[in-house]
Parts: structure tokens; C-alpha cells; sequence
């Protein structure tokens, strides 16, 4: 039983999307329904790589969507249970938490901030671009590597007091490991305070001219489950 999310039982329909490959499916127990996908065969999906990366596209696609409309409780992409019955015993043992999860998640969106460092100014003149050889040639070359060391200094200082600002403004708040040389910050807002964040995000431009940054759109709590 292919399960992509949970969410509350409520007395407002759910309009469900298609599915990978059938139609979707509500199954409720106990205050809490699962979002289902009965008889996809997950490793069919597996046997082509193409294949299954539109899995995992659609499989986000469709957690989005029931977002919009209710809280989600997001699923992994590849969750099952091995039948119905074991899915409603999971969620008859889960759902206080489930529920508890879901109340809290209630009117909040998860709002990622990437942030990426500037290179330096292409006009700003390299001190290799005037160096002859020999020892003119090796101060210019420290000086460079100066340069480069005292912007990193610089940049790893703003993100930093970012950071701290950001908890302050926004507890719910998981930072991911650098990948790439990107940051990523991941909050948890209510969607009716969209616009402050939007407001706050031209203010941390303007305290760290040293990176660029990106704030997606309202998402599904994935880091908040």
C-alpha cells in the first residue's frame, strides 16, 4: 500500500490528485488519514531510472497539492506497507502523534532561504593583472591570496551574525550542512506572515551584501516532521 503523506480527518473534502500511475485513495483511523496509492508496484518504477526520477517528481507533485488544499505529514518518496490492514494498525498505534504533528503544522508553511557567496567584482582589478615575474610576481600572488582570505573572513562573519538573527526572528528554524558551497536554512512560518518574511529577506540583503540569497515558495514541512 503505497502511502505519500498523512493528514487530518476533517469535514472538508480533499480533492485528490492522480497518482503515479492510478488513482489515489483516502484511508482513515482514528482522527488521521493516509493519502494512498493502491496497487503500485514500487519496483516496477525502480526497473528504469527515468522512470522512477518522474516517480519521485510526481510523488512530491502530489504532497504538494493536498497541501494546498489541508496540513500535510509528508512521506518519504518509496513508503509502503505491506497491506491495508497494516497501514490502519500503524495509524491506530500513531495517530495521537500523528494528529498532534498535524494540529501543530496547522496554517504553516516551510519556507527554504538558500544562500550562495558573491564572487568578487569582476571591474575590481586582480594584483596579478600587473605583475611582472619573479618577486613582483610572488607579492602580487600574496596579495591575491590575501584578498580571497580576508572576503572569505568577511563572508563567513555576515553569515554568521545571519544566522543568529534569523533564530532570533524565526525559532522554527533547521539548517542543512553546506553542499556545494550553499547554505540552507529551512523555516517553519505561518503563511499569513509571508509578506514579513518577504519583508525581512530585503533586510538581510542589505546586512550581507557578501552573499546572494533565494527564498522558495511555501512548501510542505518536510524538516519539520
Amino acid at each position: 500500500m503505497y502511502t505519500y503523506a498523512f493528514v487530518l480527518q476533517s469535514a472538508e473534502s480533499i480533492v485528490l490528485p492522480a497518482g503515479i500511475s492510478g488513482e489515489l485513495m483516502l484511508l482513515y483511523e482514528r482522527g488521521v488519514g493516509a493519502v494512498v496509492e493502491p496497487g503500485l508496484d514500487l519496483a516496477m518504477l525502480e526497473q528504469s531510472d527515468e522512470r522512477l526520477m518522474r516517480a519521485v517528481l510526481h510523488h512530491d507533485q502530489v504532497i504538494r497539492e493536498v497541501f494546498e488544499q489541508v496540513p500535510v505529514l509528508p512521506l518519504r518518496f518509496g513508503t509502503q506497507f505491506v497491506s491495508q490492514e497494516k497501514l490502519l494498525e500503524h495509524l491506530h498505534v500513531n495517530a495521537a502523534g500523528y494528529e498532534a504533528t498535524l494540529t501543530r503544522l496547522v496554517g504553516q508553511a516551510e519556507y527554504t532561504l538558500k544562500l550562495s557567496p558573491r564572487s568578487p567584482e569582476s571591474s575590481a582589478p586582480s594584483p596579478l593583472a600587473t605583475a611582472g615575474t619573479g618577486r613582483d610576481y610572488f607579492l602580487a600572488k600574496k596579495q591575491q591570496f590575501q584578498q580571497q582570505l580576508d572576503r572569505q573572513q568577511q563572508q563567513q562573519a555576515e553569515l554568521l551574525k545571519l544566522k543568529e538573527a534569523i533564530a532570533q526572528d524565526y525559532p522554527a528554524l533547521q539548517i542543512d550542512a553546506p553542499r556545494d558551497g550553499i547554505e540552507r536554512l529551512h523555516l517553519l512560518v505561518k503563511r499569513t506572515d509571508e509578506a514579513l518574511l518577504h519583508e525581512s529577506l530585503e533586510e538581510w540583503r542589505s546586512r550581507c551584501p557578501g552573499w546572494q540569497m533565494a527564498l522558495s515558495e511555501a512548501l510542505p514541512p518536510y524538516h519539520f516532521v
